[in-house]
């Protein structure tokens, strides 16, 4: 009697046909997909950390309109990052079978076709950057060199997730600058806890990748951790909520200012005690509820932030 061969661990692929963008004309999908429009946990996950900054700052009721503005400048400029970061990963994304999906990888999308695709969403970037005062469109302009940067990092050192973290979280201090018109300690403690924060999940996220990943030679913090990444996951989550109780501190120095940190905590104790590193889709939903996790530590910047 024949024995059943295992089945293939499930892989969910990084272009999906579905939603709005099933409705979209044909030609226009791959580029939606090319900017990750299909996944929305992408500009979430960017834009929380400047909504953070807003509301800490206290300005969550009288300034909601840049909290507005911060969310399109996340999904103009997440697709903008995901499309180069497409052009310059195209030939390491068709050797990953998560990737080789994308569209310039799968040769949906030629190259120059995703360029001025990367323009057009800089645009509205731009638009975005009209809408701040000087000094915070100094700080978001800043963010362009660390971008750049980003996707050359993989192939340089184990923690380009490190890296993501300084990208994905700039917009804590693009909002702090604009409420503020200063970068003080209260903003930059909120930035360094996101940054904590981005390489926890992303290191979940990257969990998906790591048998492709050592085969190919690119780096990331999950292969860095190897059998402690639970352990690496949560000191990182540690670490963000300890830097954002400094910040909250400085700003209000009460002990139950510290308790609105309570449903963040218990949710990244969840994310550490079910994930089982070896299941792809569990590391998938976990890395996805943390658009929850960002929502829940917006309620206690508003919660600290807002004087009524």
């Amino acid at each position: 009697m024949s024995a059943t061969p295992p089945s293939a661990p499930l892989l969910t692929p990084d272009t999906e046909h579905r939603g709005m963008i099933g409705l979209l004309p044909a030609p226009a999908r791959p580029f939606a997909l090319l900017a990750r429009f299909d996944r929305p946990i992408g500009w979430w996950l960017l834009f929380w950390p400047g909504a953070w900054s807003v509301a800490l700052a206290g300005g969550a009721v009288d300034r909601w309109d840049l909290i507005l503005w911060l969310l399109l400048g996340s999904i103009a400029m997440r697709g903008a990052g995901c499309v180069f970061n497409d052009i310059i990963d195209r030939d390491l994304d068709r050797q990953v079978a998560r990737t080789r999906s994308r569209p310039l990888a799968s040769g949906a999308v030629s190259v120059t076709a995703a360029a001025v695709w990367l323009v057009l969403l800089c645009l509205v970037g731009l638009a975005v950057l009209l809408q701040l005062h000087g000094f915070a469109a100094v700080v978001a302009l800043c963010s362009l060199a660390p971008v750049a940067a980003y996707p050359f990092m993989k192939r340089i050192t184990w923690w380009p997730q490190i890296w993501l973290g300084l990208v994905f979280s700039w917009a804590a201090l693009v909002g702090w600058a604009e409420i503020t018109r200063a970068l003080s300690w209260p903003g930059l403690l909120l930035y360094a806890g996101s940054i904590c924060w981005v390489v926890g999940y992303d290191t979940i996220y990257a969990l998906q990748d790591r048998e492709d990943d050592a085969l190919i030679g690119v780096r990331s913090s999950a292969l860095r951790m190897g059998s402690r990444v639970r352990s690496g996951v949560a000191a990182f989550y540690v670490a963000a909520l300890a830097l954002w109780a400094g910040a909250i501190w400085v700003l209000r120095p009460d002990w139950l200012a510290i308790v609105a940190l309570l449903p963040v905590a218990l949710h990244f104790t969840w994310q550490v005690a079910t994930l089982r590193p070896d299941d792809g889709a569990g590391a998938l939903a976990r890395f996805r509820s943390n658009r929850f996790a960002g929502l829940l530590m917006f309620l206690a910047c508003v919660v600290v932030g807002t004087t009524l």
